[in-house]
């Protein structure tokens, strides 16, 4: 990482602020009062727990999270055989858990087809909860530290919680609980559906009311809008895309190109389509906010100078990635979504340099930075220490009447 000399000393900044905050016996976070719409500061998500640092969808994930200064953890849902939510990126557990190598599965290793596409692995769904717990996490990312792989059982919606309901009281702080429901359709034709057991889960735990600290977030829109049926805990419209183009707009190829329920049903609108004025209004009618990738808020375009179509290497590092490409204006997605009411949470925020646009020279304070004076509601991150970091720094500019 390459820091700027502005980004060491604005930390330096945020750490005596912090301190100060201390001396006076007043932690930062829990002075944060949330209120029923917008939130007072933008909240830091912990993505999939701390995905940055350890493997993702733990126990010591989401801990390690709420200790850096997440606000919310973010859980991804899948359901077992027996019925039982548990926290895993995707249906296939081959890429986060060390199954493979677990000889007593091995015969459970298969061909499946999860929204349209068909893929090799082993499947949530042929797996008991007693089984699962067989297993332990591993980190999906190959550039990340490997070295906790092994060490972490996959953890039940249950786990996270009593988990969060244990830090809030001893930090003192008013946490929450972020679920996504993977690949609803998918559950749904196994006869395995997420979102009545996710609501009776936040029942058991008192969370299912419109106060509670909870979001519920989806890809599709068919069961957001069960959902709105059956709960009024604040949900969460997820846009995605497949990749940003040479020009900055995003791609839209299969099975990114639109939620999985309009491709079933055959409806020709994409997930752009859901961020126009009109799309926004429409998802006002069942949602409380949106979850957009990044790209769409603040976009970035590649260089190409010699005309072949093929973004360049910029900075000569004999790689292509995001360093060689430069910030592109604001959308007016934040805009048009606040003048509907609807917060406003993009995803995801990371360090690693090569996945941040040369405008920030590597520093990723920089780039949440932008975002927060854009004005969204909350980021998910998977560093969230960098994010509370970016937030402080943020907060201490406006105070000082310090802008862009």
């Amino acid at each position: 990482m390459r820091p700027t000399m502005w980004g060491m000393v604005v930390r330096a900044l945020v750490l005596v602020a912090v301190a100060g905050c201390a001396v006076a016996g007043q932690e930062p976070q829990a002075a944060v009062q949330e209120q029923r719409g917008r939130e007072v500061r933008p909240l830091v998500i912990g993505h999939r727990g701390s995905a940055g640092y350890l493997p993702e969808h733990t126990l010591a994930g989401y801990t390690l999270a709420i200790d850096r200064g997440a606000d919310y953890i973010e859980p991804d849902l899948v359901v077992t055989k027996d019925g039982v939510l548990i926290a895993r990126h995707e249906p296939n557990i081959i890429a986060t858990t060390n199954v493979k190598d677990l000889p007593q599965f091995a015969s459970r290793k298969r061909r499946a087809v999860v929204d349209g596409v068909s893929e090799e692995g082993f499947f949530v769904s042929d797996f008991t909860l007693a089984e699962i717990k067989q297993l332990r996490a591993v980190q999906a990312f190959a550039e990340r530290d490997a070295s906790y792989n092994g060490l972490f059982e996959v953890p039940t919606f249950e786990e996270i919680l009593a988990l969060v309901r244990r830090k809030s009281m001893e930090t003192g702080r008013r946490l929450g609980v972020y679920p996504e429901t993977k690949h609803p359709t998918y559950h749904r034709q196994l006869g395995l559906p997420i979102e009545d057991r996710l609501v009776e889960t936040l029942r058991r735990h008192g969370l299912d009311r419109r106060d509670a600290p909870v979001f519920i977030q989806s890809f599709e829109v068919s069961n957001l809008r069960y959902l709105r049926s059956i709960t009024s805990v604040r949900l969460v419209q997820l846009v995605d895309g497949d990749d940003v183009n040479l020009d900055g707009s995003v791609s839209l190829k299969p099975p990114l190109d639109k939620p999985y329920d309009f491709a079933v049903r055959g409806d020709v609108r994409t997930f752009a389509d859901l961020l126009t004025p009109a799309g926004l209004a429409e998802i006002r009618t069942y949602a409380d906010g949106i979850g957009p990738w990044k790209p769409y808020l603040i976009s970035s375009a590649g260089v190409d100078a010699n005309g072949d179509g093929q973004a360049d290497d910029v900075n000569g590092d004999g790689k292509v990635n995001e360093e060689d490409r430069r910030l592109l204006a604001p959308s007016q997605v934040v805009a048009n979504a606040h003048k509907l009411g609807l917060l406003v949470h993009p995803f995801t925020f990371r360090t690693e340099q090569r996945r941040l646009t040369g405008d920030f020279n590597g520093d990723p304070v920089q780039e949440y930075l932008r975002f927060y004076e854009l004005g969204v509601d909350g980021v998910f991150s998977d560093f969230a220490d960098t994010a509370v970091t970016a937030r402080e720094l943020f907060e201490l500019r406006k105070r000082l009447g310090i802008g862009r």
